[in-house]
C-alpha cells in the first residue's frame, strides 16, 4: 500500500504542473495578433488557442512542448514564402488547422508541418493545402499523424514533395490521413517499427506509398488509387501489408504493388482491382502472398526469374487479362490452392480440388513477355485461337509454373 504521505506530495505535484499551464488566446479581442508571437511566449505545457481567421505568416517555430489548438475556421497563409509550422520540441501537438501555401525550394524540404528531431508529438486534424510537403519527419519517433487531409498539385517530380514524408523516424503511427496530388503520397526510407493504416492516396504523380530501406512496418486498410506508378516496396523486409485495396493504377509502368528486393514478408487479403499490373516481383523471397484477390488486372501477377522461394497460395484470380507472367526459365516458388477463373479441370472426389494442375502462364503470356508488340493482338481471334488450341493441346503450354492443387470456386476471404 502506498504511503500516504507519498500520496499527497504526489498530488501536489500534480495541481502545481496543472496550475502552471497557461492557455494563450491569439485573435478576438482580448487576444495576440500574431500566431508566431504567442508560441514564443508560451512556455512548456501550455495551450496556445487561436481564434476563427485568416494568419498571414509561417515560421511559426514550436521549441517548447506546446499544444497549438484552432477553433473552427482558422487558416494559416505563407503566401509561398516560408514554411508554415516546424516542431522542435517533444511532446508538441498541432490540431484543426488549414495550412497553405508553403515556400518552394530546390535544396530544402519546406513544408506545411515539419518535425525535427522529437518524440511523441502529434499532428491532427489539420488541412494542408497547397504546400511543397505536406507533413515531414526527420529522425523522429513516436509520433501519431492522425486524421490529416492532404491536398497538393504536383505537376512534375522535381517540382513537388510528398504529401507525408517520414525519414530516419521510427516508431510512427500515420492513421486515417487523406493524401491527393503530392509526388508521392506517403514515403519511408530508413523508418522501422511503424504503421500506416486506414489511409486513402489517391490521383498522387508517382507512388501513393512509397517504402525504401524500411523493416518491420505494418500497413493495413489503406486505399491506393489512380497513382501513376501505384505503390512499391523496396530493399526491405519483414513487411506486413494486409487489407489494403490497390485500385485503378494504369499506366505503362504502373503497378497496384510493385516489391522490388524484399524478403521475409506478409502481402494478406488485399484487393488488387483494375491496375495494369496488380503484383510484381523482382528479387524478392521468402514472402507469403495468401488470401488475395486479384481481379480484372491486366497482368494479374509478374514474378522475375531472380524471385525464389516465395508461396503464392489461397488467391482468387478473377478476371485478368493474363494471370501469371515471367521471365523465369524454371520456377523456384511455390503455389498451389489458389482459386483460376481460367482452370477447365475436373474434380471426380468433390473434394473441391482440381484433379489436374494448372498452368497459370499461358503460351500467350510468355510471347508477350519475349516481344511485347504482340499485345496489339489482345482479343483477336488469333488469339482466341491460340488459347483454343492451348487447352485441346496442353503439352505447348509453358510448363514452368504450376499450381497442383487449383481450387474449384472462388475462395470465401475477407478483403478490405
Amino acid at each position: 500500500m502506498l504511503n500516504p504521505a507519498y500520496i499527497i506530495i504526489l498530488f501536489a505535484l500534480l495541481i502545481s504542473f496543472s496550475s502552471n499551464a497557461v492557455k494563450i488566446h491569439v485573435g478576438g479581442s482580448d487576444g495576440l495578433a500574431s500566431i508566431r508571437e504567442a508560441v514564443m511566449k508560451a512556455k512548456a505545457g501550455d495551450t496556445v488557442l487561436v481564434r476563427a481567421g485568416v494568419y498571414m505568416e509561417g515560421s511559426i517555430v514550436l521549441n517548447k512542448g506546446i499544444v497549438l489548438l484552432a477553433e473552427k475556421g482558422v487558416e494559416i497563409d505563407a503566401q509561398g514564402k516560408e514554411p508554415l509550422i516546424v516542431i522542435r520540441a517533444d511532446k508538441s501537438v498541432v490540431k484543426g488547422f488549414t495550412l497553405k501555401n508553403s515556400g518552394y525550394s530546390d535544396i530544402a524540404e519546406i513544408a506545411g508541418i515539419r518535425l525535427e528531431n522529437v518524440k511523441a508529438c502529434r499532428v491532427e486534424d489539420n488541412y494542408l493545402y497547397n504546400n511543397f510537403f505536406g507533413i515531414y519527419l526527420s529522425n523522429s519517433s513516436y509520433c501519431i499523424l492522425r486524421n490529416n487531409v492532404i491536398h497538393g498539385f504536383a505537376r512534375t517530380e522535381t517540382s513537388s514533395g510528398n504529401g507525408i514524408h517520414l525519414w530516419k523516424s521510427d516508431h510512427n503511427t500515420v492513421l486515417g490521413n487523406k493524401i491527393k496530388g503530392h509526388r508521392d503520397g506517403i514515403y519511408f526510407e530508413f523508418v522501422k517499427n511503424s504503421s500506416i493504416i486506414n489511409n486513402i492516396s489517391e490521383d498522387n504523380l508517382r507512388y501513393g506509398l512509397h517504402f525504401m530501406f524500411s523493416d518491420n512496418d505494418v500497413y493495413r486498410y489503406n486505399i491506393f488509387r489512380r497513382n501513376g506508378s501505384g505503390v512499391a516496396v523496396m530493399y526491405t523486409r519483414d513487411v506486413e501489408m494486409s487489407f489494403n485495396r490497390f485500385e485503378h493504377n494504369w499506366g505503362s509502368a504502373s503497378y497496384g504493388l510493385l516489391l522490388k528486393d524484399i524478403s521475409k514478408s506478409q502481402i494478406r487479403n488485399n484487393m488488387f482491382l483494375r491496375n495494369t499490373t496488380g503484383l510484381y516481383m523482382e528479387g524478392s523471397h521468402s514472402t507469403i502472398i495468401e488470401q488475395n484477390d486479384f481481379r480484372e488486372n491486366g497482368w494479374a501477377l509478374r514474378i522475375l526469374g531472380d524471385c525464389y522461394n516465395d508461396t503464392i497460395t489461397s488467391n482468387n484470380f478473377i478476371g485478368n487479362s493474363f494471370d501469371v507472367a515471367t521471365n523465369a526459365v524454371r520456377n523456384m516458388n511455390y503455389f498451389y490452392s489458389n482459386y483460376w477463373d481460367k482452370y477447365t479441370g475436373y474434380d471426380l472426389n468433390k473434394d473441391g480440388t482440381g484433379d489436374i494442375s494448372y498452368y497459370p502462364v499461358s503460351l500467350y503470356s510468355k510471347i508477350t513477355e519475349e516481344n511485347p508488340y504482340a499485345l496489339m493482338m489482345l482479343h483477336s481471334f488469333f488469339i482466341d485461337l491460340l488459347n483454343q488450341t492451348e487447352k485441346l493441346l496442353p503439352s505447348i503450354t509453358p510448363d514452368q509454373f504450376l499450381d497442383a492443387l487449383p481450387k474449384m470456386k472462388k475462395l470465401m476471404h475477407d478483403t478490405y
